[in-house]
């Protein structure tokens, strides 16, 4: 066992260093070898139970999912028929359609072309290859018997600034410089030309072509400070004024635009002769850019440069610390007099710009000279929607941390109320109504069933709720509610239905659904009340992929819709708010009037179905909310047997039961209500001893089991049952969500049970897995 052992921590290591590099490994080396000496004292304990256990070096999926979910891009880890066994966030989130990486082909070419691939890495170790243009694949072999293999999907590399800057130049960028005389180029690092506009080529190269790029150095000769001549015109050249524009303000390694101009062209336009030239030599350009003169006053500035300091109009203020927070002006006002006046240098300034105090810009802020009253250079770069990408993505994180934290609680607590429960009932067979203590049983059980609706909406919120999805039609959805939304607004709010046509058919729950649209209808109604009433609106429409290719959104992925809204004439949402709506526990009602979780509740719901959800509100004018949900492609329906309900009277049954749970209270009440209900009883506290009672030979006709235990869980212990119990009936209860753990139970003829549950309703299961056998 211990070679087994240290082939699979190798195995382990060699996966984990080229899943997180170097820099991750060292951390996750310890705690691999720790739990390697818990495990080295669990085999040691266990030997003596069962000595003919053969040593198989078995992959700690659990640790390597955990090492999986430190890469910020898709990767997941199948058996070598390409069959999943553990996946990333980053994955299930890209592809959450596909049960498999084989299934991320478009077609049946793309599917083949994945798999051909898979059985090259097999073959020879590694295999790599695009389904499109922007998604690489790669695909490695790994294991210690190199027996799984490493799916990654690296982002597609946008192209760089240098790129994208030479595009420019030799482009339609350069054409408008060329056609005010101005002579553009771009070199890199060492100072070779990378590309240049017609003017450029024409005065500077010539017809010479020494293929290799020439350096800046050999094309033009420095006279005085900030002007050259260029070599090829001699002598007798021109003097053309250089100024350097740095491609990143934020290095200083060389690379950037040269732009060559006549020194007396800036001249004249500093003193207004020939503004023009040099408005359009800045407005063409992508970067902020803006003059400053040796009093501090601006001279000009780009198009560009006005976006980002977020003026309006073709106007700039006086001075540049008029466009930052009072805070801000001293330094700014400071650092420009320092270039404006001393030697010519350059550096950043960290502001706050005055339309904008939530994030702070940089400011390059560079010395000049010899270009007449231009003393200084300032740079500023319209960065809202790389900070509102920031903020968006932490948002996003937010509510996955938090949602992975309620999930868990809401586990932890349905075992808890699964006790509650099964006790209460216990007890309410023993009592009968008018007995002292019958009332007292009744309310604890009532209450538990409210903790396990909150549980529910727990759940909902991080997207583990076991839903019972239907294809249906969001107008006879709808229509269902309206009579209970009625009953529910009041008198003072009139109810509006807007039915659109041609709706797809979607696959959703249609409780939850009904819920969505309560708790939504319930807050507009609360917003109208404080306006004294109102109207809300419910319209369903369809959408289009044509239609959401047009709205530009970089959350909804282009495909067709059935989408609903619900519009109100409340109070709105103030735009500081409106952002922390879908929160847990966030709640804008009076203490004792809200919990927080009805829109994160919806959110929950909205996304786990597959679907999407906005909110948009002017104060004073109203709030609108609208869910898009996927239209749902037709499928042939599969024949499965009917299986009727059995009655109260039917719940008796008999044979022996093995009880697999790893919580004792939990245990305790599910084999009492197994028993009482004419079964015979095993219990296991884990798989592996469930599979010692098994080994013994008893007649087991039915295996109930949780799915999450300690040191083997339910659905590996079920796999090595069913080797020698084929037809053994198999029924999993859990407090996460069925659909969450179906991922991970890939086992045929199984049934489930969520918890929290009743003793009746347990004993139901149990009756119907054994009527279906």
């Amino acid at each position: 066992m211990i070679p087994a052992l240290v082939a699979a921590a190798a195995a382990s290591g060699a996966l984990l260093f080229w899943a997180v590099g170097a820099s991750g490994f060292a951390l996750l080396f310890f705690a691999g070898f720790v739990a390697m000496l818990v495990a080295l004292f669990v085999i040691e304990r266990h030997t003596a139970r069962i000595p003919d256990a053969p040593a198989v070096a078995v992959p700690d999926l659990p640790l390597v999912g955990a090492t999986l979910a430190l890469l910020s891009e898709a990767a997941a880890l199948t058996d070598g028929d390409g069959r999943l066994l553990v996946a990333n966030a980053a994955f299930q989130a890209r592809f959450a359609d596909a049960a498999t990486p084989l299934d991320l082909g478009s077609d049946d070419a793309g599917r083949a072309a994945l798999d051909e691939a898979r059985g090259r890495a097999w073959r020879d170790g590694a295999a790599t290859l695009s389904l499109d243009e922007h998604s690489p694949v790669e695909i490695g072999r790994a294991g210690a018997r190199g027996d799984m293999l490493l799916w990654r999907f690296p982002k597609h590399a946008a192209p760089d600034r240098q790129t994208v800057a030479a595009r420019r130049i030799a482009g339609a960028m350069g054409e408008s410089l060329a056609v005010a005389g101005v002579l553009a180029a771009l070199v890199d690092r060492d100072g070779r030309l990378h590309a240049s506009n017609r003017p450029f080529v024409d005065r500077a190269l010539g017809s010479s072509d020494s293929g290799e790029a020439p350096r800046l150095t050999d094309l033009v000769e420095p006279v005085d400070s900030g002007h050259v001549r260029l070599r090829a015109e001699g002598e007798n050249g021109t003097l053309l004024q250089l100024v350097h524009v740095p491609l990143d303000p934020d290095s200083d390694d060389g690379t950037g635009t040269v732009l060559l101009f006549d020194r007396q062209q800036i001249q004249t336009t500093s003193g207004g002769g020939g503004g023009a030239n040099l408005q359009a030599l800045l407005d063409v350009l992508p970067v902020g850019l803006a003059l400053v003169d040796r009093d501090g006053r601006f001279i000009t500035g780009n198009k560009a440069f006005r976006t980002a300091g977020g003026l309006t109009g073709d106007e700039l203020p006086s001075y540049p610390s008029d466009l930052v927070v009072k805070e801000d002006k001293g330094a700014v006002a400071d650092a420009v007099r320092r270039n404006a006046r001393g030697p010519a240098m350059s550096g950043d300034l960290a502001v706050r710009l005055a339309h904008q105090t939530a994030e702070p810009v940089a400011m390059t802020i560079a010395g000049l000279r010899g270009l007449g009253d231009a003393a200084v250079l300032l740079l500023l770069k319209d960065n809202s929607e790389e900070a509102k990408l920031k903020r968006q993505v932490a948002q996003a994180t937010k509510m996955q941390a938090v949602g992975q934290l309620a999930g868990g609680v809401a586990h932890d607590f349905n075992n808890i109320l699964t006790a509650i429960i099964g006790h209460c009932d216990l007890m309410l067979m023993r009592h009968t109504p008018g007995d002292s203590d019958y009332d007292d049983i009744q309310q604890i059980r009532s209450n538990s069933n409210r903790a396990a609706g909150l549980t529910r909406q727990l759940l909902a919120f991080s997207r583990q709720q076991t839903l019972r999805p239907q294809i249906l039609q969001l107008p006879d959805v709808v229509s269902e509610v309206s009579h209970l939304l009625k009953r529910l607004l009041g008198e003072t709010v009139e109810l509006v239905l807007k039915h659109g046509r041609d709706l797809g058919a979607v696959r959703a729950d249609p409780g939850q659904l009904e819920q969505v649209i309560v708790n939504l209808a319930v807050n507009a109604r609360d917003a109208m009340l404080e306006k004294g009433g109102g109207i809300l609106t419910i319209q369903t429409y369809p959408v289009r992929a044509d239609q959401v290719a047009e709205l530009g959104s970089d959350i909804l992925p282009v495909a067709d819709y059935s989408a609903f809204s619900l519009d109100d004439t409340g109070t709105g949402i103030p735009p500081a708010i409106l952002g922390k709506v879908f929160e847990p526990f966030f709640t804008t009602k009076e203490v004792g009037k809200g919990t927080g979780l009805g829109l994160s509740t919806v959110y929950g719901i909205v996304k786990q179905s597959g679907g999407f959800i906005f909110a948009d509100s002017a104060v004073g004018k109203g709030t609108r909310f609208t869910i898009y949900l996927p239209v749902h492609a037709a499928e042939k329906p599969a024949r499965t047997k009917a299986v009727a309900k059995p009655k109260d009277g039917e719940l008796w049954g008999t044979g022996t039961v093995l009880l697999v749970e790893d919580e004792p209270m939990v245990r305790t009440v599910a084999e009492r209500a197994l028993t009482r209900h004419g079964y015979t009883v095993l219990t296991a506290a884990n798989g592996e001893e469930a599979l010692e009672v098994l080994d013994r030979g008893e007649p087991i006709v039915l295996l109930i089991s949780d799915v999450v235990m300690p040191l083997m869980d339910g659905p590996t212990m079920v796999r090595i049952a069913r080797k020698s119990r084929p037809t053994l009936p198999i029924l999993f209860m859990s407090g996460y969500a069925e659909e969450q753990l179906r991922k991970s139970i890939d086992i045929d003829n199984v049934a489930f049970l969520p918890k929290p549950f009743s003793v009746q309703e347990l004993a139901e299961a149990a009756r119907k897995v054994l009527a279906a056998k």
